[in-house]
C-alpha cells in the first residue's frame, strides 16, 4: 500500500511494537520504514536547570533505544530529530516525501476530545495519510 512510512515512536510509551507491526503490514515490497523520534529540547525555565551535558546524554540514550526498536526489521531505519513533536513530524514526513505516518494517541481528555493534541496536530498538518493507533 505505501512506499515510505514514518512510524512515530515516543520511547517512553508502549505502542512501538504495535506501530512497527502495522507499518510492516502496510508497506509495499521494496518500501521503507522510518522510525522517527522527536527529541524535544528543554525550553523556558526548565532550560535554566538543564546542562548541555544532560541534554546530550538524554539524546544519546534516546538514539540507542530507537536503534534497538528497529533492529532486525527489514527496510527500516531509525531517525532522531530535534524539535517540537507536532510540527516536526509533519514537516519531516513532507521533506521525506512519505506517503503514510503511523503514530499512537493517548485516550483524550476534555481539552483534546477526539485525539491527543499531538496526534490531532499531525493529522491537520500532514500532507499524506495518517494512521492513529490507540
Amino acid at each position: 500500500m505505501y512506499k515510505k512510512i514514518i512510524v512515530c515512536l515516543a520511547l517512553d510509551h508502549g505502542i512501538s511494537e504495535t506501530a512497527l507491526a502495522k507499518a510492516k503490514l502496510l508497506l509495499d515490497d521494496g518500501g521503507e520504514i522510518i522510525a522517527l523520534h522527536v527529541h524535544e529540547l528543554p525550553s523556558g525555565t526548565t532550560n535554566a536547570y538543564v546542562t548541555d551535558d544532560i541534554v546530550e546524554r538524554e539524546r544519546a540514550n534516546a538514539e540507542k533505544r530507537l536503534l534497538e526498536r528497529v533492529q532486525g526489521i527489514p527496510n527500516a531505519r531509525a531517525v532522531l530529530i530535534n524539535g517540537h513533536t507536532g510540527r516536526s513530524i509533519a514537516q519531516y514526513a513532507k521533506e521525506q516525501n512519505a506517503d503514510c505516518i503511523i503514530l499512537g494517541s493517548h485516550k483524550p481528555g476534555l481539552s483534546d476530545f477526539f485525539l491527543g493534541s499531538t496526534a490531532a496536530r499531525i493529522v491537520q498538518q500532514a500532507h499524506c495519510s495518517v494512521v492513529v493507533l490507540r
